[in-house]
């Protein structure tokens, strides 16, 4: 990422900080009575969000309050109940949607990400043959929730891709496809399963259409052995698509001094600092509009 992008980005966001709002107002209010920052952020982003918020907490003593999960249902949950401070979504249109309607500043690009098949090592899967076993009749494709969770509308850009360089494939795609995991009434996983392994035991699945991110550092081996053995592909184009994660301040908190702290570390999110955070974890650097 260049520093231009490191600019617009945090130009973007400090356009609309209210004035007196700075780094040094970090220090207006002693530590022990700052308020907890509400973030509502992609379940994707759990690893690095806390991450980063663990990091900015020592050196600032900023509190907070993070909340995951699907990108669409905290949106639903911002515009009916206004309980966050930022938003991080797992797409842009969701931020720019409370940007349109005065409740957040406009969105600028926080991570990217790459969307990943993850299938039975049986499968043999590989870029190459990657559509040809995701069109077999008996392949079962685990997705998550279109409208509810950002990673089920990529799944089915996905679908509309694939139907660009086979006819038919949509159709036999979709038919394949289970919506198990994102939505409102999805089933909620045991602690410490992961839904690949959880819907493959369970023979619900066997392929996972989601995000190349880990929750997880990437170079630390915190899973539990497992019983069943996978294989991970990254989506080659022209199947793939841009994914990028949108970040708005919230502008609807009636406390000042929480609204300045928001803005400060929106700008904290942006620095070289945040965003070398996110390689860690699989991610790509954002930064631009």
């Amino acid at each position: 990422m260049t520093a231009r992008f490191i600019a617009i980005a945090c130009a973007s966001v400090f356009t609309l900080v209210p004035i007196g709002t700075s780094r040094a107002g970090a220090q207006e209010q002693p530590r022990e009575q700052m308020l907890p920052l509400r973030v509502f952020s992609a379940g994707s982003t759990r690893g690095v969000l806390a991450a980063i918020a663990d990091d900015y907490t020592k050196a600032t003593g900023q509190r907070f309050e993070l909340t995951f999960g699907p990108a669409g249902l905290l949106l639903d949950r911002i515009r009916k109940e206004n309980g966050a401070d930022v938003y991080v979504s797992a797409n842009m249109r969701h931020p720019q949607r409370l940007f349109q309607e005065g409740a957040g500043t406009y969105p600028v690009i926080f991570a990217r990400n790459r969307l990943c098949v993850t299938g039975r090592s049986e499968l043999g899967l590989t870029q190459d043959t990657l559509l040809d076993k995701l069109l077999a009749p008996s392949i079962k494709i685990g997705t998550s929730t279109p409208g509810a969770d950002p990673g089920g509308d990529y799944a089915q850009e996905f679908f509309d891709r694939a139907e660009t360089v086979r006819a038919g494939a949509k159709e036999r795609l979709v038919k394949n496809a289970r919506q198990l995991v994102g939505g409102p009434t999805s089933p909620k996983l045991p602690a410490g399963e992961t839904a690949v392994h959880y819907f493959f035991s369970r023979h619900e699945a066997d392929v996972f259409i989601g995000y190349c991110s880990s929750h997880t550092k990437i170079d630390i081996k915190t899973e539990k052995p497992s019983d069943v053995v996978t294989t991970r592909i990254e989506v080659p184009r022209p199947l793939t698509m841009p994914i990028n994660y949108g970040l708005t301040v919230l502008v609807t908190s009636e406390n000042k001094d929480r609204g300045k702290a928001a803005y400060r570390f929106a700008l904290y999110l942006m620095s070289p600092e945040a965003q070398r955070r996110l390689p860690e974890y699989g991610f790509l650097a954002g930064g631009g509009p």
